[in-house]
């Protein structure tokens, strides 16, 4: 084994594009950047369950002014890429996630701030939205995808599994969120793991999985369990 094999050595390795501005289409649902016009519709959304708000570092927001507010204020950071979800079929805005924490040097990426309303939760939009957030990400040439959330957020943990991501530990003591300790759970993708992952979702997705009742047939977790290299010993 020469020292490039050794040394994992990456031979005409480019940094993938930046997803700003960036749109994607479903089938269910599409995306689209996240602007102070969407502030009163998500707020309105959102505010359904104030408790989707929970692990968030911020909101809940009562008004949407303070909402179209803090959305602006983000889009001058330029530290994450948010978009606004809304359903294919009424364009409805149920939704929000961001790209954060992007290291196109190291092809690394990771998905969060997902904040899902009530009308979003437990849809196949839901799951069709994360699936294509994925899927632009390794297609435009990241090697690495991350999820990460509070560890007290099994929700949020056992959607990551689901997901296909691959439990990587629990940092201590990372953060401090809303005056409350956070340990944050880790976890992963990598690009090789990618395709099986990707015929996963696509298999789940197509309509002959779904009952006349819209119940699934194949369950996503049990379609990416056996590709995740590593499980969440708290579920």
């Amino acid at each position: 084994m020469n020292d490039d094999q050794l040394f994992g050595k990456l031979v005409d390795y480019a940094p993938p594009p930046s997803p700003k501005d960036l749109s994607l289409n479903g089938a269910h649902a599409y995306l689209r950047p996240l602007t102070p016009t969407d502030a009163a519709e998500l707020t309105a959304n959102f505010n359904v369950d104030k408790n989707i708000w929970n692990y968030l570092s911020y909101g809940p927001f009562d008004q949407a002014e303070d909402y179209a507010d803090w959305i602006i204020k983000q889009i001058a950071t330029g530290e994450a890429y948010f978009y606004t979800i809304r359903l294919t079929a009424t364009d409805q805005a149920v939704g929000v996630a961001s790209y954060l924490r992007i290291n196109p040097e190291a092809g690394s990426i990771e998905v969060g701030n997902i904040n899902y309303s009530p009308a979003l939760q437990s849809t196949i939009a839901a799951t069709e939205t994360m699936f294509l957030m994925m899927d632009w990400a390794f297609s435009n040439g990241y090697r690495r995808y991350e999820w990460k959330c509070n560890a007290l957020n099994k929700k949020s943990r056992a959607a990551a599994q689901r997901l296909g991501f691959s439990f990587e530990g629990i940092f201590r003591q990372a953060a401090i969120s809303k005056g409350r300790n956070r340990d944050t759970a880790w976890f992963g993708i990598i690009d090789q793991e990618y395709p099986a992952l990707k015929s996963a979702f696509e298999t789940w997705l197509l309509d002959d999985n779904f009952d006349a009742d819209g119940q699934q047939i194949k369950r996503l977790s049990d379609l990416t369990k056996p590709i995740r290299v590593a499980s969440d010993p708290a579920l």
